[in-house]
């Protein structure tokens, strides 16, 4: 439950967002409209009881629940699937609290359903949203390090191709050279305020969902395993119990290329290497009779 990211959907007519675990005989939604976050999670004996009270001639529970299932997966998910247009799905809202009603058909008689969801604790919150969100915000700023030093080394790799006396085959190829800090400025002033991203933007796309999956697993996501029918009560205490593996930053995705450079230098030796000046003075006149005459840069440069 807890590495399952957050879908953008429309219930009832209400923009939310939605994590809805659904198991072999119970299941948990959390729900937030970004100003509260709403819960609820049921077992089987939970589920059997309300199915009776709400559906008077049901005799098959199991078939009942199977039903359910197949219905609310998609509204939970902002799929489109065919069966959720015949489902009739309304929202209310009385006492700080949320019910999803569900009315559907099955085998020919209607069945009905009520996800009563209720306010949802602090801690909740902050272990399914706030958390990995954070994350990712420490994730994506690594990311922008490493491009920056990534266009710095380009830079420098285009200045050396210009200083040999290769041009550009296209001019419209050319760039300027890269500067953080005018871009970072250039992000604040202009693409911010033309993206028009507020704190109550529901955009929760593909990728950032995916990204919240690989931050919420963190290190132990890999080798912790859970059958379809585990409790997520539980996964969520074993997390709590282990959140600062989650809310740190993944190995693969951090370190900059500099500091990249700098650990194998230290990894292929256990002191710090000193170079051999006389060895050094020796190797650079070798070089300087035995170079080759320089081609000529075909490809992007000529």
């Amino acid at each position: 439950m807890f590495a399952l990211p957050w879908v953008p959907v429309n219930i009832g007519g209400s923009d939310l967002l939605a994590k809805a675990w659904f198991g072999d005989t119970q299941y948990r939604v959390l729900l937030s409209d970004l100003n509260t976050v709403w819960d609820e999670e049921m077992t089987a004996g939970d589920i059997q009881s309300r199915a009776q009270d709400l559906n008077k001639r049901l005799r098959s529970p199991t078939q009942a629940f199977s039903h359910l299932c197949s219905v609310a997966r998609p509204c939970f998910s902002s799929e489109d699937d065919d069966q959720i247009s015949t489902a009739h799905v309304t929202l209310e809202q009385h006492g700080g609290n949320l019910t999803v009603k569900l009315k559907s058909e099955l085998a020919g008689l209607p069945f009905y359903w009520e996800f009563r969801c209720t306010t949802t604790p602090v801690g909740v919150v902050c272990r399914h949203l706030v958390r990995p969100l954070l994350a990712v915000s420490r994730v994506l700023q690594q990311q922008v390090e490493d491009l920056a030093a990534l266009l710095a080394r380009k830079d420098a790799e285009i200045q050396d191709y210009q200083e040999n006396r290769a041009v550009l085959s296209r001019a419209r190829l050319h760039t300027e050279p890269f500067e953080v800090h005018r871009y970072r400025e250039n992000v604040f002033t202009q693409i911010v305020p033309q993206m028009g991203v507020t704190l109550d933007s529901l955009g929760f796309d593909s990728e950032l969902q995916a990204l919240y999956m690989a931050v919420s697993l963190g290190k132990t996501g890999q080798k912790r395993k859970h059958s379809p029918d585990s409790s997520p009560a539980a996964e969520d205490n074993h997390v709590a119990e282990h959140h600062q593996h989650i809310t740190d930053v993944p190995t693969d995705v951090g370190s900059s290329l500099a500091s990249q450079e700098q650990n194998d230098v230290k990894a292929s030796s256990g002191r710090p290497q000193v170079a051999d000046t006389s060895t050094a003075a020796a190797g650079s006149e070798e070089r300087s009779t035995s170079r080759p005459k320089k081609k000529k840069a075909v490809g992007l440069f000529r």
